[in-house]
């Protein structure tokens, strides 16, 4: 969340910030929290002077007794008693007003930053890259969930026995596949220096809200209602959270994990003829990469994570575009995200198959994840993550763009992890 210092100190960059975003009352939201925490800092500053003249007091009420001053003793020791219960009330005031700001604060996203152009939605993202030419297809050529079909590879209608729409099951090549593309991902992530983490696939409400899935995204998670657990979105969430209330100590930074999980999201609302077969699921797998740096240095390692994914889906040989995310199709926690789109040439169009995102301190705010400088000054850290990748829709196009009338070619750098280099 953001710093409150910062809504106080910075409300003019805040607001512009905001409206890139299109953030409905945002105004409202950050002249409330700055009157919350004005209210707050006073009753402290109340409390504490109550605390000094109680002190002061009760000292007195010692010497006064000394004195044989029994009387005066007695009176200061009503004030006393009587200031002790404003302290409990004032106290109590606080606690209430820290919990308001808290909750007012978790409603207001991340302020992008200076270089996130403005805009609604995906028709506002701004195009900054492309590699790789579009293939051209040889005369009926099928849409991956077709080809899962022809060559028996994942299949749909097995998913729904089990568990539902949205839960495939990987055969045969098309496990093989989902596999090897795990096993390249990490290897991958561990020649550019990320230590690989195998973290739990649950969270408790903590964590969710230490990385800002809760309260904004609570509806689309999947929850285990009798253990309060709920089924991870992304690998983020877990690995971010390690550092939870952590202080790293300076010559440990930055931190560089990576992780294999799948991730689950409900995605309510959101099917229909152009999410058709792996295009969007309710279960997944993902390699994730998380970076912890000092603020300096952050938009440097974001630079390196786009670096590192664009480096996947060239070695894949994947055409692909980058995309600066504008304000109104950002993440409610990003101060910068890069998506990266793959060109499906079967269903002639871009799919998204990473987001590169940089939260600045607003992850680390909510996590007290914090380092001490040389100097032992206590500063907040930046955090970042990226997909690296997701599989569904890397598969789709592989799938797609890789197909011949004799079968579909493995992309070479593939072919060690599959054992094979063509479905068929």
């Amino acid at each position: 969340m953001l710093l409150v210092q910062t809504l106080r100190e910075e409300t003019t960059r805040v607001l512009e910030g905001l409206a890139k975003r299109n953030l409905a009352h945002a105004e409202t939201l950050v002249a409330d929290a700055i009157a919350l925490d004005k209210q707050r800092r006073e009753t402290q500053k109340w409390v504490d002077e109550l605390k000094a003249k109680s002190n002061v007091d009760s000292k007195r009420i010692g010497e006064l007794i000394k004195s044989g001053k029994a009387e005066e003793a007695n009176g200061l020791k009503a004030s006393v008693a009587t200031d002790k219960q404003r302290m409990k009330e004032g106290e109590d005031q606080l606690v209430q007003c820290e919990e308001e700001l808290k909750h007012l604060l978790y409603k207001i996203p991340n302020v992008p930053h200076a270089l996130v152009p403005a805009g609604k939605g995906a028709d506002d993202n701004k195009e900054v890259y492309k590699h790789g030419n579009i293939p051209t297809l040889h005369a009926g050529a099928l849409p991956h969930w077709e080809l899962i079909k022809k060559y028996d590879i994942i299949d749909f209608d097995l998913g729904v026995k089990i568990s539902g729409a949205g839960f495939p099951v990987y055969k045969g090549k098309g496990a093989k596949l989902q596999r090897a593309l795990i096993n390249f991902f990490l290897a991958e992530s561990e020649k550019a220096g990320y230590t690989e983490i195998q973290p739990p696939i649950v969270i408790n409400e903590a964590s969710g809200y230490g990385t800002g899935q809760l309260p904004d995204k609570e509806g689309q998670m999947y929850f285990v209602n009798e253990d309060g657990l709920y089924l991870i979105p992304t690998a983020e969430v877990p690995i971010t959270n390690l550092y939870r209330d952590v202080m790293v100590a300076e010559e440990n930074l930055p931190i560089k994990n990576a992780g294999y999980t799948p991730c689950f999201r409900r995605e309510a609302g959101s099917w229909g003829a152009h999410v058709r077969g792996l295009n969007r699921l309710h279960q997944f797998d993902k390699v994730e990469i998380v970076q912890i740096t000092r603020s300096e240095n952050s938009y440097e390692a974001l630079d390196t994570m786009c670096q590192h994914v664009q480096g996947l889906l060239e070695k894949l040989q994947l055409p692909y575009r980058k995309l600066l995310l504008c304000g109104g199709d950002m993440g409610f926690n990003s101060a910068m995200t890069y998506d990266m789109e793959v060109f499906s040439a079967a269903q002639q169009r871009w799919l998204e198959v990473s987001s590169v995102s940089n939260f600045e301190t607003f992850q680390a705010n909510r996590l007290k994840l914090r380092y001490k400088t040389k100097e032992g000054k206590t500063q907040l850290l930046h955090t970042l993550n990226g997909s690296a990748l997701a599989l569904p829709r890397i598969v789709a196009a592989i799938l797609e763009n890789n197909q011949t009338e004799t079968g579909i070619k493995i992309p070479e750098v593939l072919r060690p992890y599959t054992g094979f280099d063509q479905i068929n």
